[in-house]
């Protein structure tokens, strides 16, 4: 039932978007020749027509889409009806290109005033995440650093946790022999083991049977996340270098040995060996919030596996919406926060920092809104439609050719320069757009099964 409702939330969305542009365009006098629920490829699958305007709905479900007398070459509308779109003004035809936009930005003011009058509160975005058990191994560094069940996490390497994703990222992150380093640990390691050890160059291999001193071990840097990277708008930077096989190799050597000196075996030079002991633990500096008191831990030094070994209790902190100041106040808040984070994740998207294998759509959103349906209630499903809702506006406004933004364009274009363009050049440029959007959908939804299937979500 739960993803019932969230395929019925989302189909809403798409006639959302439909209906701005319909209505909008009956405003202005337009006559509507078709309006489809689905795209237009594949068999219809229901049709009928109300009014001048046929309503149908098509097999292929993932969009929608308002046709007008323009859109048919066959139509019998004199060429200087003033029921043809492209006679009415520019501000007409842009307000009805906009208006599904429109309507998807003011759905989504909606649904989270709605949610807000309703269920009394909204969620700020932020969690306190808890040490619920310490469950890792008593060899594990966590042991000795000072932490007991039922602290609050408040900081790690100098940054406030609110969500469990950004500390889930620090623990992965700092995992201990990750097969990279950077070249300043490197070349201070090298320094400091040719001060014990003066007799070898750089490269120059070291005979075999020579016992070669460490120097007291120097860990890597602690990993800290900008805002962007701990909220998982983006892809957290690692600007280390990765080791070559001889050198992790000879790492994985020592740490089998365990010795404060290397017995050479006339293989490696000081500097394989500088490069294989850089390769070690990022140290993970946490404090706590225990009885009213921020208390600093003693630095943890997680494991190969990254792993930490507790297990966590995470409370989403929410905003109370009990007055009608506190619920626009918050609703506003809510939807320009989270619209932000949106814009920041395309931009992410277009620069290609987030791969096409990380995209996901409709069936992930299906699947993912029905958990939240499912564990939460309505409420966090609408919620989530809200900011889908929001997404679909930013998306559609884009001036790419055939979205919304890309209409809006051209017309624009002709607007400025007083010339109509050539409509054979912008049809050819529409339809190779909207193939190549069809083909990025399927893309996704291929995208998606596959993440069902390895229960990525």
């Amino acid at each position: 039932m739960s993803l019932i409702i969230m395929i019925l939330l989302l189909s809403l969305l798409i006639l959302v978007h439909e209906a701005g542009h319909f209505f909008t365009a009956k405003l202005f006098g337009m006559k509507v020749e078709r309006f489809g629920f689905g795209l237009p490829v594949g068999p219809v699958l229901w049709e009928k027509k109300v009014g001048d305007t046929v309503v149908c709905v098509h097999a292929f479900l993932l969009g929608g889409y308002v046709s007008f007398p323009d859109d048919d070459e066959n139509c019998d509308l004199p060429a200087d009806s003033e029921d043809r779109f492209i006679n009415k003004p520019y501000y007409q035809k842009a307000a009805v290109v906009s208006a599904g936009v429109i309507a998807n930005v003011l759905c989504a003011i909606l649904l989270v005033i709605i949610t807000a009058i309703f269920w009394g509160h909204l969620p700020s975005g932020n969690y306190d995440v808890y040490a619920k058990k310490i469950v890792a191994p008593k060899d594990y560094s966590v042991w000795k650093s000072g932490l007991i069940e039922g602290d609050q996490f408040y900081k790690i390497n100098g940054q406030k946790i609110n969500n469990a994703y950004s500390f889930i990222t620090y623990i992965k992150m700092s995992k201990a022999y990750d097969g990279k380093t950077t070249e300043k640990l490197i070349n201070d390691t090298y320094n400091s083991l040719k001060e014990l050890n003066p007799a070898f160059e750089k490269d120059e291999v070291i005979p075999k049977g020579i016992n070669i001193r460490f120097p007291e071990t120097k860990y890597e840097d602690c990993i800290v996340l900008d805002k962007y990277e701990s909220k998982g708008a983006k892809y957290p930077e690692d600007t280390q270098i990765k080791l070559p096989e001889r050198a992790l190799k000879l790492r994985d050597e020592l740490i089998k040995e365990n010795k404060n000196y290397y017995e050479s075996k006339g293989e490696y030079s000081l500097y394989d060996l500088a490069q294989a002991l850089s390769d070690n633990y990022h140290p993970i500096n946490i404090s706590v919030i225990r009885n009213g008191k921020e208390i600093e831990l003693n630095p943890i030094y997680i494991n190969e596996k990254g792993s930490l070994g507790v297990e966590l209790n995470i409370k989403e902190i929410n905003i109370d919406t009990k007055t009608p100041i506190q619920i626009l106040k918050t609703s506003v808040k809510y939807l320009v926060d989270n619209t932000y984070l949106m814009l920041y994740g395309l931009g992410q998207i277009f620069t290609g920092k987030v791969p096409l294998s990380d995209l996901h759509g409709v069936i992930a959103i299906t699947k993912i809104g029905g958990d939240e349906i499912a564990y939460g209630g309505i409420f966090p499903g609408l919620l989530l439609t809200a900011l889908i809702s929001m997404n679909l506006a930013l998306i559609n406004i884009l001036p790419i050719p055939a979205l919304d933004g890309g209409h809006l364009l051209f017309m624009t274009i002709e607007k400025i320069t007083g010339r109509k363009l050539n409509e054979n050049v912008i049809n050819k440029i529409a339809s190779t757009f909207f193939f190549l959007l069809i083909a990025l959908m399927v893309y996704i939804i291929f995208n998606d099964i596959y993440a069902l299937i390895i229960h990525k979500f």
